[in-house]
């Protein structure tokens, strides 16, 4: 049987892990395939260059094979960056340039037609990636990067992916390939010390990345509290590295595509062990590799294609008789090529590292991703990822992903650097210690340990915020405090350690406030929000000397007062001429019964008012404004360690030395009740958590100063604020959790705020005029009626009796002089009464004296009254 030599170039870099295993592998291929395939007439040459590591090498490479040696394909180059310009070599000469190793999305088979690629694109292990960060609860991530087109060129799809899935880049850290060691260090220190993500994603090859995490161990990085991820192409690498390297590696995560095992699986790999063992070539590999895997399917499905095209020759059409190896105008085009590449494209078979089955010109994505720790020195499957069905920890026999009932734990629990099983980045949160209100956070310290036991309101709002974050978020808490376990500063130093990166967030009851947003930023507040002031109350009616004059007010005593002086005149006009003792004017007599019901009214209203001021207690801020405190020179007290100090020296310009600092309820009390202060000022939180143990002796008064109430702070840019913002609207709108956390807390401050309130409301004992307007009213209409009816009837009975004048001057005047003489008289009617009371009362006396004598007076007072 005649059988054709096919002529195929390798490019690789025969010193590095990846190119000395592909070389030993596709060498078992070519054995494996024809001793399974004797009966095929056609054969494959395999003509290996070294590249090197060097870009123009692998094109030199490239071009000499194509040019002088006529290859029908190439296999490699091993890198994407030399891949790129030895694919415009292929298209040139219509050869097909068949790479195992460029994976990164850079290279597009669908913009390269004689491109084709035997591994999976990069892009493939993006979902997986955001997956993984999404179920630890990670909001931000730093890549590291090599900066070629290898690595640059996954980074967008991966911050794509990040983005959906709303996790931050607060920085991206390039290393170039060519760097040493020191800029490595250089590197890690900057990204310690400027950033305080500790989740890291590393993509790189392993040349570069063994460097990387050595560095990075001796730079403090891998121990608990940092959380480190690399991609396929590091993971893939893991055996080619030395002890020290995977001892620096420790808790590392990584995945890659899942190899499905098989009988013809396991004896390749028997047998590479056997050539790694006897072979005595100068190379680096020390174990098998994806990568590997993949070189040794690319062979075979090469050598199908070869056969099924039905290549009988392997000539090159020459466009120019040029002898230069580099001359790019001598290239020729290959007759086979366009054949050769779509019988590629079209070849499936089942290779040893999985389905080989290329789709648009590259290998089709993995049935599932393999999520790997590294224990030791080895790494640990922790679980695996599908694009139908996500993590899971286990697989079933069909590949697929097994479904869990606990799908909350997707990953078996991880071994994470430091040796420790606690994740990262476990929140550190800095929390106040407090010696006074130690409702709202409390710390305490276990006997045995030296752990502290946080409670309070503030702690138990956190945790219901925690509950509702649609991810899990693990923290510890880490108190603001010197070696005393006393508090180490104030609020305002406590939030400027997350600048400082010391803390990652702080809880607590701090109040937002605007200073301190320029270097934290809060969520949305949980509690009501304002600073207030609480005052001493006193009763000081009971020992008024002049308290009888209180139950009415200055006007309503002055109107009183002239409502009786107006109404005595007008009974005097009334009753002037006609009598000056007793009322026999009808008018006269009109008016004081409706003056007798004012008097009555205002009489019972007094007495009331009066006798409530002497039984009941009424008490009285001590002081209700602000300006009389800062005026007269009162001391004032703050809560120590809050910000209200500035507000009252830069807001309300209390001078510092009229401050005073307390700290607990009970100072409080004592401070007000022995008048050290004239007031304490203090968020509204707080005055009602004091109002509750002392609600009877003080009360809040005087304006609310607004402030926006107690928020959670986090560094600047977090991306968990909108998420923390969110649960606490959802905790607070929630009466049946907010509310029972405020009850457990505050059970009795809304009861004794109210009554406090009340007692307020009703300390205006004085009864005032607008009460009473009504009735004035009244008598002052009626008292004006009577008084104008009145003089009408004067006028009009005495004014015709005095036109006697001949002018008018005269007549004038002399009519209004009559007219006073007149009114100054008594009336003529009113004397006939008063005679015939006289008479009768003499009538009577005489009956009663003289009755035996029968004489009859009646007629004599007939007589009388008749002249």
């Amino acid at each position: 049987m005649h059988v054709i030599s096919v002529r195929v170039g390798v490019v690789l870099d025969l010193k590095s892990p990846v190119g000395g295993i592909a070389e030993l592998c596709m060498s078992m291929a070519l054995s494996d395939f024809y001793e399974e395939n004797d009966n095929y007439t056609t054969r494959l040459a395999l003509s290996t260059k070294d590249s090197g590591g060097d870009v123009v090498a692998a094109a030199s490479a490239a071009l000499d094979l194509i040019k002088n040696e006529e290859v029908q394909a190439i296999i490699g180059p091993q890198t994407s960056a030399q891949a790129k310009f030895v694919i415009q070599l292929g298209r040139r000469a219509q050869v097909p340039i068949i790479s195992f190793s460029a994976t990164s999305p850079s290279l597009s088979p669908s913009q390269n037609p004689f491109f084709i690629r035997t591994a999976q694109d990069g892009c493939a292990q993006v979902k997986a990636i955001a997956d993984i960060v999404e179920a630890y609860g990670w909001r931000e991530i730093v890549p590291i990067y090599e900066d070629t087109d290898y690595g640059n060129g996954l980074i967008p799809y991966l911050l794509g992916a990040f983005q959906e899935i709303d996790v931050r880049v607060p920085y991206r850290s390039v290393i170039p390939s060519s760097s040493s060691t020191r800029e490595i260090s250089k590197e890690l220190n900057k990204l310690k010390e400027k950033s305080h993500t500790r989740i890291f994603l590393v993509h790189m090859t392993a040349s570069l990345g063994s460097k990387l995490f050595v560095q990075a161990n001796n730079a403090g990085m891998m121990k608990e509290g940092y959380g480190w991820i690399i991609t396929a192409g590091l993971s893939s690498l893991l055996d080619p590295m030395g002890s020290k390297v995977m001892y620096s590696m420790q808790g590392v995560l990584g995945l890659r595509p899942h190899i499905p095992k098989s009988e013809k699986f396991d004896d390749f790999k028997r047998r590479l062990k056997r050539n790694l063992t006897s072979s005595k070539t100068n190379n680096r590999s020390t174990g098998l590799n994806l990568f590997g895997l993949w070189a040794y399917d690319t062979v075979w499905a090469l050598a199908m294609a070869v056969e099924k095209a039905g290549i009988l020759h392997s000539k090159f059409l020459k466009q120019n008789n040029s002898q230069s190896n580099v001359d790019l105008a001598a290239l020729g085009i290959s007759e086979m090529g366009p054949i050769l590449r779509n019988t590629i494209q079209m070849t499936k078979f089942q290779g040893l590292g999985g389905n080989f089955h290329l789709v648009k010109g590259q290998l089709e994505p993995p049935i599932a991703f393999e999520i790997i720790n590294i224990i030791g020195k080895s790494e640990r499957v922790n679980g695996y990822w599908t694009p139908h069905r996500g993590l899971s920890q286990e697989l079933n026999d069909t590949g697929e992903v097994a479904r869990l009932i606990l799908k909350a734990k997707l990953l078996k629990q991880p071994i994470w650097p430091g040796d420790t099983i606690d994740q990262p980045t476990k929140l550190r949160i800095g929390v106040p210690v407090r010696r006074g209100f130690v409702e709202f956070m409390k710390v305490e310290w276990h006997p045995h340990t030296d752990k502290p036991n946080i409670s309070g309101f503030s702690h138990e709002v956190f945790l219901a915020v925690l509950d509702a974050l649609p991810f899990p978020l693990p923290y510890e808490y880490v108190p603001f405090m010197n070696k005393d376990r006393n508090s180490a500063g104030t609020y305002n130093e406590l939030l400027y350690q997350i600048k400082l990166q010391k803390y990652d967030a702080v809880v607590g009851d701090t109040t937002i406030v605007a200073n301190r947003s320029t270097y934290v930023d809060f969520t949305l507040p949980y509690s009501e929000s304002g600073v207030s002031m609480v005052v001493l109350m006193k009763d000081n009616e009971r020992n008024n000397f002049w308290i009888f004059l209180k139950p009415l007010s200055l006007d309503l005593w002055l109107t009183t007062s002239g409502a009786f002086v107006f109404t005595g005149l007008v009974i005097w006009v009334l009753e002037h001429r006609i009598n000056g003792e007793k009322v026999v004017n009808n008018w006269s007599r009109f008016v004081m019964i409706i003056w007798f019901f004012v008097v009555l009214i205002l009489t019972q209203s007094y007495a009331a008012s009066l006798t409530s001021m002497l039984t009941v207690q009424r008490l009285q801020p001590t002081f209700v404004d602000v300006k009389e405190i800062i005026k007269k020179g009162y001391f004032v007290g703050y809560q120590k360690d809050s910000f209200v100090k500035d507000l009252l020296t830069k807001q309300l310009n209390f001078h510092e030395s009229k401050l005073k600092a307390y700290i607990t309820p009970e100072e409080y009390d004592e401070a007000l009740s022995r008048e050290r202060v004239a007031a304490i000022f203090d968020e509204i939180p707080y005055i009602k958590l004091f109002l509750a143990k002392h609600h009877s002796k003080y009360t809040m008064v005087g304006p609310t100063y607004k402030t926006d109430g107690f928020g959670f702070a986090f560094p600047q840019g977090s991306p968990l604020v909108p998420y923390f913002s969110r649960a606490i609207l959802n905790v607070t709108e929630d009466k049946d959790i907010f509310g029972g956390i405020e009850k457990k807390y505050f059970s009795s401050t809304t009861h004794c705020e109210d009554q406090g309130r009340a007692t307020i409301s009703s300390k205006s004992p004085s009864l005032g005029l607008y009460s009473f307007g009504g009735l004035f009213i009244i008598t002052a209409v009626a008292s004006t009626s009577s008084l104008l009816v009145y003089l009408f009837k004067f006028l009009h009975s005495h004014w015709p009796a005095l036109s006697t004048s001949n002018t008018h001057e005269s007549s004038f005047w002399r009519k209004l002089l009559a007219m006073a003489k007149h009114f100054d008289q008594k009336d003529p009617s009113s004397l006939g009464i008063e005679r015939s009371k006289s008479r009768v009362h003499a009538l009577a006396s005489a009956n009663v004296i003289e009755p035996s004598l029968g004489i009859d007076h009646r007629k004599n007072y007939q007589r009388s009254s008749s002249c």
